[in-house]
């Protein structure tokens, strides 16, 4: 028959297993775990709650603080589909104070517990379930990786249980698709501590997406598990502690690294660069130096997002840049190719004949404007010809029904007023009277100039 065993080292949480589980692995800190419970008083026995009763498995965030002590440590060392007897002293229960009315104070509880299952730390930046963490060996410090620091991996790559590549690699983080570490790792690793150890679980979006890699033999939307040990990181300074010099340093040097992805057509890259190069201008007091950096990183983003067709972004850069310099010659020019590209001929027009204001002989202007007037007057022609040919249409169509109502109209009258006379009738307006007034006025003449 199986003993208890301390798991708190003090005799406060000890735990009896009943059934042992399946695998080797037990939920860790983060993780969404599903169980069944039954408390009862080690006092007496007396039953005080029980989800089983409910026909309800309780289901809880293990190693946040939001459930007592006995059952956080519990839970952690159990296996799937394991049940145990865990036994938990006042101090790592309710303690003194008790839970009124089932629970008295400094009262010995024991919980058989059931775990059903568990889903790994929801890492994913939306909350979807696309990058999920279970800790396999926890780090030794409490610091963490920051963005754009560098970071040291090792990387065990699976899918269906194949192991399609396995690796040591060192990158910056944020740049890690430079060097083939698919996006679920690198946002992973910014809750890794120094030299632990998680397998991440990554849906298709967070990993090699519709595409998959064939070069690994990774199919298209396939879910990929990853085994990521964090071996070291170089902590970056923060940026509250850095001096302006510092910061605006900074800010020059991810300029340039973003500038040679640009150039290498790495566009995705160089967008998250220049995102973090401006935060480090934010608060810059060098007004005159800051101000030209900002502008200049701004410009450059703008040829990002238009190389990748994201015209509604590369506008509101535009518009940053241009609230820097107004007459910027480049931002003015750039949002006007948005603008044509969007179709908004008119905007397209303004920003191009801006840049003329500025630059009387800018020959890429001209031959814009050249094109827009170009463009409007062709769209313009195409509308008139529209509607012509919609009047022309609804002309016919009217004379068509007019010329029917008239062909009907004898049969009509015939039938209406029989043997009455035409000074004598009183008759509802036809439908095509209805449509067509003018028609009631002449018969009411034509019936005035018979009586004269």
């Amino acid at each position: 028959m199986a003993e208890f065993i301390d798991l708190s080292g003090d005799g406060g949480v000890q735990k009896k297993i009943l059934q042992e589980g399946t695998g080797t692995e037990s939920p860790s800190k983060g993780c969404s775990v599903s169980l069944h419970y039954t408390g009862t008083l080690d006092a007496d026995g007396k039953k005080f709650d029980s989800s089983r009763d409910r026909n309800e498995p309780f289901q809880f965030t293990l190693g946040t603080g939001s459930v007592i002590k006995a059952f956080d440590m519990g839970v952690a060392s159990m296996k799937q589909g394991e049940k145990c007897i865990l036994k938990c002293a006042p101090d790592y229960a309710y303690g003194s104070s008790g839970s009124p009315p089932n629970i008295p104070p400094n009262a010995t509880l024991n919980f058989e517990l059931e775990v059903l299952g568990w889903r790994g730390e929801d890492l994913s930046p939306k909350s979807d379930g696309g990058i999920q963490r279970f800790i396999i060996k926890t780090g030794s410090c409490k610091k963490r990786p920051t963005v754009g620091g560098l970071v040291k991996v090792h990387l065990v790559g699976r899918h269906e249980g194949r192991v399609f590549e396995e690796r040591d690699v060192e990158f910056c983080l944020d740049e890690g698709k430079e060097v083939g570490v698919v996006t679920g790792v690198e946002l992973a690793l910014v809750k890794f501590h120094k030299e632990e150890t998680s397998r991440l679980l990554l849906k298709p979006q967070y990993a090699f997406g519709a595409q998959g890699n064939s070069e690994l033999g990774v199919p298209p939307n396939a879910m990929v598990e990853y085994t990521v040990t964090l071996t070291d990181f170089e902590a970056l300074v923060e940026r509250w502690m850095m001096s302006q010099d510092e910061t605006l340093a900074q800010a020059k040097l991810l300029r340039e690294k973003g500038t040679k992805y640009l150039k290498e057509e790495k566009h995705e890259l160089a967008l998250k660069l220049y995102e973090r190069a401006l935060t480090y201008l934010f608060h810059e007091s060098k007004v005159n130096e800051g101000e030209a950096v900002k502008l200049a990183i701004y410009l450059n983003q703008i040829l990002c997002l238009q190389k990748m067709n994201n015209h509604d972004e590369a506008k509101l850069a535009c518009m940053e840049a241009l609230k820097i310099d107004s007459k910027n010659v480049k931002a003015l020019y750039r949002r006007g190719m948005s603008h044509l590209a969007l179709g908004d001929l008119e905007r397209a027009l303004q920003d191009f004949s801006a840049v003329l204001d500025v630059e009387p002989e800018n020959k890429a202007a001209l031959n814009q404007v050249t094109i827009c007037k170009h463009k409007i007057k062709a769209y313009n022609d195409h509308q008139k010809k529209v509607f012509a040919n919609m009047f022309t249409k609804f002309a016919q169509s009217d004379s068509k029904k007019a010329q029917e109502e008239q062909s009907r109209q004898p049969d009509v009258m015939k039938q209406k007023f029989g043997e009455w006379g035409d000074d004598e009738r009183e008759h509802e307006p036809t439908r095509f009277e209805q449509e067509n007034p003018d028609v009631i006025m002449l018969n009411d003449l034509h019936k005035q100039f018979r009586n004269m």
